[in-house]
């Protein structure tokens, strides 16, 4: 519904900041459908008594951090293009439009999918209930050294550089705001006009609420993330994991946060967005309004 109602470019927001979003939306779907019920939830309640055997299995290892990846970097390619419509007036031209947006999204998508694919040589088969074949990450896996640095870089490009990204990047904008309001106040307090709202000022109200909301929201939940990835890196106690370590139970809530931000943003949107909130509205009332023409019409 999401990408549905941004997808029409009726909330108020530029073309390019609506490609964003909709990019967003899109990943973020995927996200749930694959790494929440086929991985996640599936993993625990139907596998065991009926696992599709493992090339099934690796096919949803591989698409799950395609599609966390997709959502992450969509989310920092949105944060970098309001800095630049914020910070950087001669950039803001020709890099805020609705093209280059497109590109950065079709840019990310392929270059995620190629990250990804050493992925499914990781996992070996084992056998599981009612002689199918599950599969699951070795010994081997965090003790070889290519994948060792494989493993390193995969945590470092999510989340870690772009959780540091868009820290940066929202602390450069802020700091841009803040002086480019302080600037106007001054300007209009010189020129004594009359004291009107400001509706530039109102926009970029608007755009930074939108955007420190999306920022804060995934940089929260990926923290723990986060910091598990430095404990288990800096301890390597990745051999001693078992169920009820105090590391193995951060890793579970660090998942759990991390794929609850990728059906947060519509709550932003909802929140933050008069627009959207209308469009929503209108969009729930549609079978409403169309059953009451139906009776006023066979009355």
């Amino acid at each position: 519904m999401a990408i549905m109602i941004l997808s029409r470019g009726k909330c108020g927001l530029s073309k390019c900041t609506t490609r964003y979003m909709v990019a967003m939306a899109t990943a973020d779907l995927p996200v749930l459908l694959i790494d929440v019920i086929l991985r996640r939830i599936a993993d625990i309640y139907l596998w065991p008594a009926s696992l599709p055997y493992t090339p099934v299995c690796k096919i949803i290892f591989y698409l799950a951090p395609v599609a966390v990846d997709s959502s992450v970097w969509f989310t920092v390619a949105f944060t970098f293009d309001r800095f630049v419509a914020i910070s950087t007036q001669n950039m803001k031209v020709k890099y805020c439009t609705e093209r280059s947006a497109s590109i950065v999204i079709l840019t990310v998508s392929p270059f995620v999918c190629l990250k990804n694919l050493p992925l499914p040589f990781a996992y070996i088969s084992y056998p599981g209930t009612g002689g199918l074949h599950g599969c699951l990450k070795p010994l081997e896996f965090y003790m070889r050294p290519e994948w060792m640095v494989y493993s390193w870089i995969e945590q470092l490009f999510t989340p870690a550089i772009p959780f540091c990204l868009i820290l940066l990047f929202n602390a450069l904008t802020v700091r841009r705001i803040f002086m480019a309001s302080r600037v106007r106040r001054n300007l209009r307090d010189l020129s004594g006009g009359e004291k009107k709202k400001d509706q530039e000022m109102v926009n970029r109200r608007r755009s930074v609420v939108l955007l420190l909301a999306i920022s804060s929201c995934f940089i929260l939940l990926w923290a723990t993330s986060v910091v598990h990835f430095i404990a288990v890196r800096s301890l390597k106690v990745f051999m001693y994991k078992s169920s009820g370590y105090p590391l193995e139970e951060l890793e579970r809530v660090g998942y759990m946060l991390q794929l609850l931000s990728s059906c947060t943003n519509t709550a932003i949107y909802i929140v933050t967005q008069k627009k959207f909130r209308e469009e929503l509205f209108r969009v729930l009332t549609i079978p409403i309004r169309y059953t009451g023409k139906i009776f006023k019409s066979a009355n």
